[in-house]
């Protein structure tokens, strides 16, 4: 339910508004916040100020809070650089970016040399989850500095998780990502199968879901992958970036992770016959189906 915009809510930035940044400025506009916008191609702001959003070209200069929703950790990079000017001491950057956990240390240290606090937060749940308030979000950073954002949480997502010091929520998503990942193939590769089977998809599907090996992954993507719906919650050339951070991190720690890289060629296969802009879930186009 949308509630009115109140003094007692801060102004809070959103920089970046993909799928996931216009989904969080949608839930802090629904619960009454005052939202100044900006991203690279100002016409994707069109909708949010259309609903009472304010576009910013400085965004830090207006807000104390700024959540970013960018593509990786080099996009959250560039930006906070060419935006440093209007850093300042008692600010507090949100990175909800799935990136490098690396990359967050590097950030916290650059920010608090300029006094701004920083906190990776990055959300487990597709955009259109994330926009019904049913994501979950994982916090890395200061436990203090978390503790200042409480106001924020609850309109975030359904369950916020403080996990730790500083890049330990990147390192989470990456964990969380990669399991969620193996579920959406492997409910490819069961539907797939049944097909082979002459078994009615729908039956299959219900029959998953009263099973052992249901997941949730079902029930988000499971009518999609039979309805052969790929309209966008979360991009699958989008995930296949997230995929290969894994194995990256997972080879600077010297471990191979064979699943990860079997699905990684499965993305790769997809992205190369043209579906990196549709939904994660048309990884079940690597496999291919009766009729297509």
């Amino acid at each position: 339910m949308s509630s009115a915009p109140t003094a007692s809510r801060p102004t809070v930035g959103i920089v970046g508004l993909g799928l996931m940044g216009t989904a969080i400025a949608t839930r802090f506009l629904e619960h009454g916040y005052p939202v100044v916008v900006w991203n690279r191609s100002a016409d994707k702001a069109a909708p949010l100020v259309a609903r009472g959003a304010v576009w910013s070209d400085r965004p830090f200069a207006i807000c104390q809070r700024v959540i970013i929703s960018l593509y990786s950790s080099d996009v959250v990079a560039t930006v906070i650089g060419q935006m440093q000017a209007d850093l300042r001491p008692g600010q507090t950057v949100i990175d909800t970016t799935t990136g490098e956990p690396e990359s967050a240390v590097a950030m916290n240290r650059q920010l608090k040399q300029q006094g701004v606090d920083y906190l990776d937060a990055p959300i487990s749940g597709s955009s259109e989850q994330t926009r019904r308030g049913e994501a979950l979000v994982m916090v890395g950073g200061e436990s203090a500095v978390f503790q200042a954002c409480a106001d924020l949480w609850s309109v975030l997502g359904r369950r916020v998780l403080y996990v730790g010091p500083s890049s330990s929520a990147a390192k989470l998503k990456l964990v969380t990502n990669l399991v969620l990942g193996l579920n959406r193939a492997a409910l490819a590769e069961g539907l797939v199968y049944a097909q082979s089977l002459d078994i009615d998809l729908s039956a299959a599907l219900e029959v998953l879901r009263e099973s052992a090996a249901y997941s949730r992954t079902m029930d988000v993507k499971g009518p999609k992958m039979i309805a052969g719906d790929f309209s966008v919650q979360a991009r699958l050339s989008q995930h296949l970036k997230d995929v290969r951070l894994i194995l990256a991190s997972a080879a600077a720690a010297g471990l191979s992770l064979p699943l990860s890289q079997t699905h990684r060629e499965l993305l790769e296969q997809a992205e190369a016959a043209g579906h990196g802009e549709l939904d994660n879930c048309a990884v079940i186009k690597a496999y291919g189906r009766k009729g297509e």
